[in-house]
């Protein structure tokens, strides 16, 4: 039975690796659409030492990231007409302003852990969410 139950557990822990990284296939096509609007908004971007999270129809690109401590986190909105929000609820942060299309909104991460985030005009409706993990 012991050896049943860790079977079990091992199957459900592994579930999402087993199921693409977590990541739909829908999913993986919006962000890769993303990024090209990036490219093209930003064609001199170049890497500033920040990590860049893209917001495109309804999903944050990537939807996860791990950070070291002390590293800004810039979420670029690369729709053409919708607003976005980054709202770290659970850290108890306020909900950022809303950033238009080509506006950005920045946060810096000074402390390990795990942080959830979401937009606040769509996370209910469209699932908007991701998360930082930050290590020391």
């Amino acid at each position: 039975m012991k050896y049943f139950c860790l079977v079990i557990w091992f199957m459900l822990a592994a579930a999402p690796a087993w199921a693409g990284g977590g990541m739909s296939a829908e999913k993986k096509e919006i962000c890769a659409k993303a990024e090209e609007r990036y490219k093209e908004v930003y064609p001199d971007a170049k890497n500033d030492g920040v990590v860049v999270i893209k917001t495109y129809k309804y999903t944050f690109c990537p939807p996860s990231v791990t950070v070291k401590a002390g590293t800004t986190v810039r979420w670029v909105n690369v729709d053409k007409r919708t607003s976005h929000s980054v709202w770290l609820k659970q850290k108890g942060e306020p909900e950022s302003e809303r950033f238009f299309p080509e506006e950005k909104y920045e946060f810096t991460f000074p402390s390990p852990g795990t942080f959830p985030y979401l937009c606040g005009p769509h996370w209910k409706d469209d699932d908007m969410r991701g998360t930082v993990t930050v290590t020391p």
